[in-house]
C-alpha cells in the first residue's frame, strides 16, 4: 500500500504532536461544555468518542482520497461558547442545536459561498492571519520558561542542534529528549491513566427556536469565523490551494450531523494541527505529508475508543512541555507566514494590522480575533485603495489578481509552497 511506503517517522511524529497539542490544549473546555449541559460521566465520555471519530475518520479518508493533508478538528471556541451559553438548556436541546449548526455548515459548503469569500482575501492578509494565529503558540513556548526553565532550554538546545545535524527529525528528537527529561524528574502524572473502553451514548435531539438562536447560531458563527477561516488560510499558505474547500466544509457538516446525537457539537478545518502536519518538519516532500494527517486521524480514532486512558496519557505531560513542543514545531510556519505577509509593500501595512489584531486575542460579540484580524486588514486595505486614482483602482480588491486571487493563484503565490509550514 502506497501509504506505508510514503510514511516516515517524522510524519508520524508530526501527527502525534498535532494530537498532543490539539487535545491537551482544549480538552478541558470540551468537558466544561459537556458538564454545562448536565452531562453524566458516560455522556461526557460519549462526547469524546464522537469527536474522536468525527476528527479521525474524515482526516484519514479525505487525506487518503486526495493524497494531501486534510485535518479535521473540533471547534474549541465553539466549546467555549457552549460552556458559557448553556444556561438552562438540557442535553436534548443541545443536540438539536448541534444538528441545526451542522445543517448551516453543510449549506455553507454545498453552496460554495464560504469558499467564494475566502477567494477574495489577499494572500498577504491570509498569510498574516496564519502567522497571527500561530504566533501565540510560539510565544507560549518561551513563556513556559518562566516555570520550567531547564526543560525549555533543553528542548530549545536539542531542537537547534538537531535542526543543524538531522533537520528532518528535529521535532521527534526534541520530543523524545523532553519526555525522557520529565520522566527522569518524576513529572509525568501517569496516575491519571485509566484503562477502559468508551462507548457512544445516544441522546434524542429536541428542537426549539430558543436553543437554535442561543446555541446553534453563535456556534456556527464562531466555528466558521474562528476555525474554518484560519483553517483555509493554513491550507493555502502551505501550498495546497487546490484542495476543494467547499467539499471539505460540506464533509465536516455531514460528519457533525451524523455524530451530533452522540456529542459531536462542531467539526471544522484544523488550523494549528494542520500547520504541524503540513509543514516541512512533517516531510520534505509535500506530496508525502498526507501521511502525517492520516497518522493524526488514526490516533484520534484510538482516542475515541480508549478515551479515558488516552486522555489521561496525553494530559500526563507537563503543560510546559506541550507549549514548548508546539511552539518549536511551528517556528518554520510562523516565519514563512510573516515573510509572505510583508513581501509586497502595497499590502504590508494591512497585513501587519491583520497579524497584530489576530495575535491580540481580542474577542468581540463572542467571535475570536482571527475573524476580526481579517476584518481589520481588509478595512485598512480598502482605505488605502480608496485613495488611488481611477486608473489604479482597477487593481483593487475586486480586480487585482494579487489582491483577490482564486484558489489556484493563492496556492501558486511566491513562496507559498517553498517555506516550511
Amino acid at each position: 500500500m502506497r501509504f506505508f511506503k510514503d510514511l516516515s517517522l517524522s510524519a508520524f511524529t508530526a501527527g502525534f504532536v498535532a494530537v498532543l497539542v490539539g487535545f491537551t490544549s482544549s480538552v478541558a473546555i470540551v468537558f466544561q461544555a459537556a458538564q454545562a449541559f448536565g452531562a453524566t460521566p458516560e455522556l461526557a465520555a460519549s462526547w469524546m468518542w464522537a469527536l474522536g471519530i468525527g476528527m479521525g475518520l474524515p482526516s484519514i479518508v479525505l487525506s487518503l482520497w486526495w493524497r494531501k493533508p486534510v485535518m479535521i478538528a473540533w471547534s474549541t471556541p465553539g466549546a467555549a461558547v457552549l460552556a458559557v451559553a448553556a444556561g438552562s438548556y438540557g442535553m436534548g436541546e443541545a443536540v438539536g442545536a448541534f444538528i441545526a449548526c451542522a445543517a448551516l455548515v453543510v449549506l455553507a459548503g454545498a453552496t460554495g459561498w464560504f469558499e467564494r469569500v475566502m477567494n477574495r482575501i489577499p494572500m498577504a492578509i491570509a498569510a498574516a492571519l496564519l502567522a497571527g494565529v500561530l504566533a501565540r503558540f510560539g510565544l507560549d513556548a518561551f513563556i513556559a520558561a518562566k516555570t520550567a526553565l531547564p526543560l525549555v532550554l533543553l528542548m530549545l538546545g536539542t531542537y537547534l542542534v538537531a535542526k543543524r545535524l538531522l533537520p528532518r527529525y528535529a521535532v521527534p528528537l526534541t520530543l523524545l529528549v523532553a519526555m525522557a527529561f520529565v520522566a527522569a524528574r518524576g513529572e509525568m502524572s501517569v496516575s491519571a491513566v485509566q484503562f477502559s473502553l468508551t462507548w457512544p451514548v445516544f441522546t434524542m435531539p429536541v428542537f426549539s427556536w430558543q436553543a437554535i438562536v442561543s446555541l446553534a447560531l453563535p456556534l456556527f458563527i464562531v466555528t466558521m469565523a474562528s476555525q474554518n477561516l484560519p483553517g483555509v488560510a493554513t491550507i493555502r499558505a502551505a501550498g495546497y490551494g487546490d484542495l476543494p474547500i467547499s467539499k471539505i466544509i460540506t464533509a465536516t457538516g455531514l460528519a457533525t450531523l451524523v455524530l451530533a446525537p452522540f456529542g459531536a457539537f462542531a467539526l471544522n478545518l484544523g488550523a494549528i494541527t494542520a500547520a504541524i502536519c503540513m509543514g516541512r518538519e512533517a516531510h520534505e516532500d509535500p506530496a508525502r505529508r498526507y501521511t502525517a494527517a492520516v497518522s493524526c486521524g488514526a490516533l484520534y480514532v484510538v482516542i475515541a475508543f480508549f478515551g479515558a486512558a488516552v486522555t489521561g496519557l496525553l494530559t500526563a505531560f507537563p503543560k510546559e512541555l506541550v507549549a514548548a513542543i508546539a511552539g518549536l514545531a511551528l517556528l518554520g510556519t510562523i516565519g514563512g507566514g510573516l515573510a509572505a505577509a510583508v513581501r509586497d509593500e502595497p499590502h504590508r501595512e494591512a497585513a501587519i494590522i491583520t497579524f497584530l489584531v489576530t495575535l491580540s486575542g481580542v474577542a468581540i460579540a463572542g467571535i475570536g480575533s482571527a475573524f476580526w484580524g481579517v476584518v481589520a486588514g481588509a478595512l485598512a486595505l480598502a482605505v488605502q485603495q480608496a485613495g488611488r486614482t481611477k486608473a489604479s483602482a482597477g487593481k483593487g480588491i475586486a480586480a487585482s489578481g494579487n489582491i483577490a486571487p482564486d484558489s489556484s493563484n493563492m496556492a501558486a503565490a511566491p513562496g507559498a509552497g517553498k517555506t516550511p509550514r
